[in-house]
């Protein structure tokens, strides 16, 4: 018996049809469940910046700007309340910290940017000459130690190039000093360590009188000594610190490691 067109066009409109797809769309469903091969001269070219499996993305940049507006404006901060509470020596050990750590987290242009950033919050909060004291030689020294710190300089000569700097910045600040006071404090000082080293001789028994390049030498030994004991106390405020926050700075000599051990 011959079926009627009637019935094939109704099996044709009634019936759903059950085959398979074509194998085009078996390739669409395989390759959108498979992920991109990075290897492939496409995918690098339509994706500059493939994330590979397993692996941290890098920084984004918002999250370098705020580290770094962040610890500028908590070095700014110390040097502010060290100005108008003056706990003597406790806080200026803090003053390059936040900077070498800029530097130890993001680098070199990061670091010098929150430098900047510093003294420009305290030229708004303070006026620009305690800015400048500021930057010279505490925000340069900040720079320059986390600059050593993150090549792994070993302490002998951080400490020795940070006692250069900071001597450097004395007396930038004492010529700063002077030009807005209108008189030398070089001449003060020197007058200062006259009367010492007079005080010196006489209890020596030596009735010399005390030369004047004799007593600039002492000036020069004095501050160099000053910076040295503070460069040495910065370094270890910042290894007992920045390796609590995860960016530890390199190892101190076998000695300083034995103090700290019986301490």
């Amino acid at each position: 018996m011959i079926d009627s067109p009637h019935n094939d066009s109704d099996n044709q409109s009634g019936e759903i049809d059950k085959s398979p797809p074509p194998s085009n769309s078996n390739n669409l469903s395989e390759t959108a469940s498979e992920p991109p091969d990075a290897s492939d001269s496409n995918y690098a070219t339509t994706n500059p910046h493939p994330v590979t499996p397993g692996k941290f993305s890098p920084p984004k940049p918002a999250l370098i700007m705020v580290e770094t507006a962040f610890l500028a404006s908590t070095s700014s901060l110390i040097w502010l309340i060290n100005y108008y509470f003056p706990l003597g020596p406790v806080l200026r050990i803090f003053f390059p910290v936040p900077i070498a750590l800029v530097y130890l987290r993001w680098g070199s242009r990061a670091a010098n940017m929150g430098a900047v950033v510093s003294g420009l919050l305290l030229s708004v909060l303070m006026g620009p000459t305690r800015s400048v004291l500021f930057l010279i030689p505490f925000g340069v020294l900040g720079v320059l130690l986390g600059w050593l710190w993150r090549l792994g300089a070993n302490w002998n000569f951080s400490i020795i190039m940070g006692t250069l700097i900071g001597s450097l910045g004395f007396f930038f600040r004492l010529w700063l000093l002077s030009i807005m006071l209108g008189e030398d404090l070089w001449v003060y000082l020197t007058t200062q360590m006259t009367e010492l080293a007079e005080w010196i001789f006489l209890k020596m028994g030596w009735l010399a009188q005390p030369e004047l390049y004799l007593i600039q030498i002492m000036v020069i030994i004095l501050v160099l000594l000053n910076n040295l004991i503070y460069l040495f106390a910065v370094h270890l405020v910042a290894a007992l610190l920045l390796e609590r926050v995860g960016n530890p700075i390199p190892p101190p000599p076998k000695w300083v490691e034995i103090l700290l051990e019986e301490e």
